[in-house]
């Protein structure tokens, strides 16, 4: 019998992520991938795609083929999928991996056969679907198998899945499309209409991560920001203050306070008190924002608390889940229906 390579994939809006039993997160990229539009060649996949957001010429165009958490380009998909796979388990043809791949909690039918069907030409030798809300918790080293409540909230790229969860499934979630990369628009929307400062998408993420905030600092910390004046249209250099960043971030910071709010609303009493007890836990790349677990804190009243490595968490579960496989295969999500076979 021939040895089969375990993979879990952390399909994400911004990030692929993979990982392998036995070896653990050996790749987290961008989503990215750069195209020569007259040939449909692929150029670059990955961080090298991603350095050249915004800076190709006409006939080559960087791509992002995941949008909102879910597949928009399914060509492309595939064809980064296929790279992804070929660079983490090398090029055999014989032997086929196991893939497990993470969706969003409220995708539909035909989005969930979409990712199937790109892992699968990838070159899967069985594909399983997994939530990101229980993938992102056992990454986290929570034991989802317990009768407890167990309050989730993963805020990656795409989406944001706040979930309570219970003997290993999922008791009451809510998936919205405002993550990550909204706070990126937010920091853009904010800089061209407060400075009249025209600011790319790099640079909107790397002032997110330096000096954006969902919580007030307890030192103002300044940084440097280029991009074009939107009256002159030549290059400018501002200071920005991360207090400014607070405000830019408010509308989605507010969207995903709601959020958790009203999953709390609509949790079993029992399980209320569960989570008033263990708290609630952050992941995905989101979970990095300066703050945002004491915002959450203050507007839930619960305590909050940010998980280890908080963005590999729904990598990690999703391989760690590959061990379980029997109770992958009676998970709904991997029941086939007649029109998917």
């Amino acid at each position: 019998m021939g040895f089969t390579e375990e993979v879990g994939i952390d399909l994400g809006t911004a990030n692929v992520l993979v990982y392998i039993k036995g070896k653990g997160v050996v790749l987290d990229e961008p989503s990215v991938v750069a195209i020569n539009r007259d040939t449909n060649e692929i150029l670059a996949v990955g961080e090298e795609a991603r350095q050249m957001l915004g800076r190709t010429p006409s006939n080559i165009i960087a791509v992002r083929p995941l949008k909102d958490g879910v597949i928009s380009d399914y060509d492309v998909t595939e064809r980064m999928l296929k790279y992804f796979i070929r660079k983490t388990c090398g090029a055999s043809r014989f032997f086929k991996p196991r893939i497990m791949v993470c969706v969003p909690s409220g995708v539909t039918e035909v989005e969930k056969r979409a990712v199937r069907e790109a892992a699968t030409q990838a070159g899967g030798k069985a594909v399983y679907l997994m939530e990101e809300p229980v993938a992102a918790a056992i990454g986290a080293g929570l034991d989802i198998s317990k009768p407890d409540g167990i309050m989730l909230i993963d805020i990656g790229g795409g989406t944001t899945d706040v979930a309570v969860i219970s003997l290993g499934g999922i008791v009451t979630s809510t998936s919205v499309k405002v993550a990550g990369d909204n706070f990126d628009d937010a920091i853009i929307k904010y800089m061209r209409k407060e400075h009249k400062l025209y600011i790319g998408e790099r640079t909107a993420e790397e002032m997110k991560m330096t000096i954006g905030t969902a919580y007030p600092r307890e030192e103002v910390v300044v940084r440097e920001c280029r991009g074009r004046d939107l009256v002159t249209g030549l290059p400018k250099s501002i200071e920005v203050t991360s207090t400014e960043m607070m405000e830019a971030l408010e509308e989605p910071l507010r969207v995903i306070c709601e959020v958790a709010h009203a999953v709390l609303e609509r949790t079993p009493p029992e399980l209320s008190a569960d989570i008033s007890n263990s708290g609630i836990v952050i992941t995905g790349g989101g979970a990095l924002l300066n703050g945002i677990d004491k915002r959450l804190e203050e507007r839930t009243g619960i305590k909050v608390r940010i998980a280890e490595d908080p963005k590999s968490c729904v990598a990690i579960g999703t391989g760690k889940a590959l061990n379980s496989i029997d109770v992958i295969e009676r998970n709904p999500m991997n029941k086939r229906r007649s029109h998917d076979l």
